[in-house]
């Protein structure tokens, strides 16, 4: 794939919008939050999700991709076609989670480095072959008093910047995702920080290593504060945090910035967007979501493992890309989640109807 065919698919994962449905949980992950709802953790069970998420209609009008695990990309529909192809079938293109999770940082205690760069120029080549547009690569800040390290934010910037490469050789559009984590209890000020620190080092990662900034899209945290900070900030607060660091270091080359939610609740997650995009000043980029849990949430405890639940987990998926995609415009209100009630009733009836 060509630089400009890089460039169109970035932009094409940032139409107006639209944004990208993170279903690449690991199959660790994916167990622990089966498990929360008594659902048995399969492969079966596991196809029948994705395939649930995949397949609900209309769904192209809100997401442009849909970022899979390894396991999911190999699987097939319960009519015989590939997962990856039913999405491309839809409109909406396939992504692969590439790295291989984070690991303890050798002389850097309660710190992560990413792995998964050995072999990873093969591994792109066949994901390449079998429909994947875009991968993902994730890096783990921790923040604390004394954290992060230099060492640290360094060796998961280089990392980082050696995959965006290496995807871009191989003809996808990589994002990058250095996650500076909600856990523990610093302030709102430490966040933006620590942030602007990353996403400096990330960049001059990526100018070093040659990355082509118009093929690639960046996936940050929000300015947040940790979960047990005493003081939480306001919608508002967050949001002028978030594009004060964004403007301050991601260039303007960059088509796209598209957030994680990062164990935020859905109607957080959402709120904060729209808050970003109702703001006057112009940006360089596009600003949307590519949420996991912020999306997927209602659906799994609407579906709940059953087949009869699969209309009800549909329905809450759609409602919450349907918010999001407002709020990637500046359009999404409060009034939008008059559905919600409708959809928690859907998926109960659903339940009571097996039992």
């Amino acid at each position: 794939m060509t630089k400009h065919n890089l460039d169109e698919t970035a932009r094409a994962l940032v139409a107006p919008g639209k944004g990208i449905l993170a279903a690449d949980e690991s199959v660790a992950t994916i167990t622990k939050r089966f498990d929360a709802l008594h659902i048995p953790s399969t492969a079966e069970t596991r196809r029948a999700y994705r395939e649930m998420l995949f397949t609900t209609p209309d769904l192209t009008r809100f997401v442009s991709g849909v970022i899979m695990y390894d396991e999911t990309i190999r699987q097939v529909t319960q009519r015989g076609e590939r997962l990856a192809d039913g999405l491309a079938r839809a409109g909406i293109m396939p992504g692969i989670k590439v790295d291989t999770g984070a690991k303890p940082l050798a002389a850097c205690p309660g710190e992560t480095v990413t792995e998964g760069l050995d072999g990873l120029r093969d591994r792109l080549q066949e994901y390449q072959t079998m429909g994947a547009r875009f991968a993902k690569w994730r890096a783990v800040i921790r923040v604390s008093d004394h954290l992060p390290s230099d060492t640290c934010v360094d060796v998961n910037a280089h990392a980082l910047g050696r995959y965006a490469a290496l995807c871009q050789e191989a003809g996808l559009v990589p994002i990058v995702e250095p996650e500076v984590l909600m856990d523990g209890g610093h302030t709102l000020a430490r966040s933006e920080v620590v942030t602007g620190s990353v996403l400096e080092r990330v960049f001059r990662a990526l100018y070093r290593q040659r990355v082509a900034l118009e093929g690639m899209l960046l996936k940050p945290n929000m300015v947040v504060p940790g979960k047990e900070c005493p003081e939480q900030a306001s919608v508002a607060a967050v949001a002028t945090a978030t594009l004060r660091v964004l403007r301050r270091y991601v260039p303007a080359a960059v088509p796209g910035i598209v957030f994680l939610s990062g164990g935020q609740d859905d109607r957080r997650a959402t709120a904060h967007l729209n808050a970003m995009n109702a703001a006057a000043e112009e940006r360089p980029w596009r600003v949307s979501f590519s949420y996991g849990r912020a999306l997927q949430d209602p659906a799994l405890e609407a579906w709940g493992g059953r087949a009869s639940g699969v209309q009800a987990g549909q329905q809450a998926l759609h409602h919450r890309a349907r918010c999001n995609s407002a709020a990637s415009l500046g359009e999404y209100d409060d009034a939008m989640e008059r559905d919600t009630a409708d959809t928690a009733m859907a998926s109960q009836r659903a339940h009571w109807s097996d039992d």
